[in-house]
């Protein structure tokens, strides 16, 4: 027995052996229905195994026998928000139904996590990758790619990589919202953005201003905050735009842990700025709050097909697909300007 398996107490491949009377090499062949085993040694191994216990490595099978495994390996920036979980569940969702199992890494928006996270995936020959990655360079895993290991990216691009990508219409959802509150009046818009670094938020910007530009509202730098990331920076971050001389008289959230932070910082303000968030918010339909809708799940379902057909030999040039966005205006924002 190995020392991690009686660490942890798992019945072993010798005991299985030990208990029906054969060799390790037999009980091997047995468990894995291989051809020359005696029908009575058959039944006795796996009579063995089921009163032990046994659950065969399936991850070390496939090592030894150099083939993919029957796992797809996910990798998500944050565990903790629905967003990402709503994607690797509609993923998983359709995995399932071809049989094979989704496993998930986080990175916490670390670079360098994300790649031993994914570095360690394929070490151990997954059959695909769905990456929602924080980095902007993605160019080791090109030969990867290349070299049979299916991947789709999934609302981030891969940067330097040739694979496939599923992605919002980020801009043309950020100009909805933008184009929204200035027919509703408002002219000093405030942003609170995630991470500079991240291409989601930049494109999110871009069509901040390109909104502001078709309109000819001048661009306020001072009323854009950015690298919020979390709920508790966007706080601050709304906090930060409402104590300007010149408050802004609404506020457009990048993404749902900003506006969830920006609400939090004007639940009890008696005038507070019309606010309109980028992604569903949790009870945003309860709480009245205005948003540019999306789909993770659809993500998560269109991301997976993608791979499905790649890991079935689909070949072809890279796919880049967008997903629509839709604008919910509720009353956080219904109300036009006096």
């Amino acid at each position: 027995m190995s020392t991690h398996d009686a660490l942890r107490g798992l019945p072993t491949l010798r005991q299985v052996a030990e208990a029906a009377g054969v060799s390790i090499k037999t009980a091997s062949r047995a468990l894995n229905d291989e051809a020359h085993v005696a029908p009575i040694t058959y039944e006795r191994v796996k009579k063995a195994a089921a009163e032990l216990g046994y659950r065969p490595n399936l991850l070390a099978r496939d090592l030894r026998s150099h083939r993919t495994s029957n796992v797809v390996a996910m990798v998500i920036a944050d565990v903790s928000n629905p967003f990402y979980l709503a994607i690797a569940y509609a993923a998983g969702q359709v995995l399932a139904a071809q049989g094979l199992l989704l496993f998930t890494g986080v990175s916490d928006e670390d670079p360098a996590s994300e790649a031993r996270v994914i570095s360690g995936f394929l070490e151990r020959r997954v059959a695909g990758l769905l990456v929602v990655s924080s980095r902007t360079d993605h160019r080791e895993l090109q030969h990867r790619a290349e070299s049979g290991t299916p991947t789709v990216f999934l609302d981030r691009p891969g940067r330097g990589l040739e694979v496939d990508e599923v992605m919002f219409d980020n801009v043309g959802g950020s100009r909805a919202a933008i184009d929204h509150l200035l027919a509703q009046g408002h002219r000093r818009i405030g942003v609170i953005g995630d991470l500079g670094s991240l291409p989601t938020h930049r494109e999110r910007i871009a069509g901040v201003r390109r909104a502001l530009a078709e309109a000819e509202v001048p661009i306020d730098e001072g009323l854009i905050v950015t690298d919020a990331h979390d709920a508790d920076g966007a706080k601050a971050a709304m906090r930060q735009l409402l104590a300007r001389p010149s408050p802004p008289t609404a506020v457009f959230a990048t993404n749902n842990r900003m506006a969830v932070g920006g609400m939090r910082a004007v639940a009890d303000a008696a005038h507070p700025p019309a606010l309109i968030g980028f992604d569903d918010v949790e009870l945003a339909d309860v709480l009245g709050v205005s948003v540019v809708s999306n789909s993770p799940a659809d993500m998560g379902t269109v991301g997976a097909e993608m791979l499905l057909e790649r890991i079935h030999g689909r070949a072809g040039r890279r796919r880049r697909v967008r997903l629509p966005t839709e604008l919910v205006v509720r009353r956080s924002t219904a109300t036009p300007l006096e």
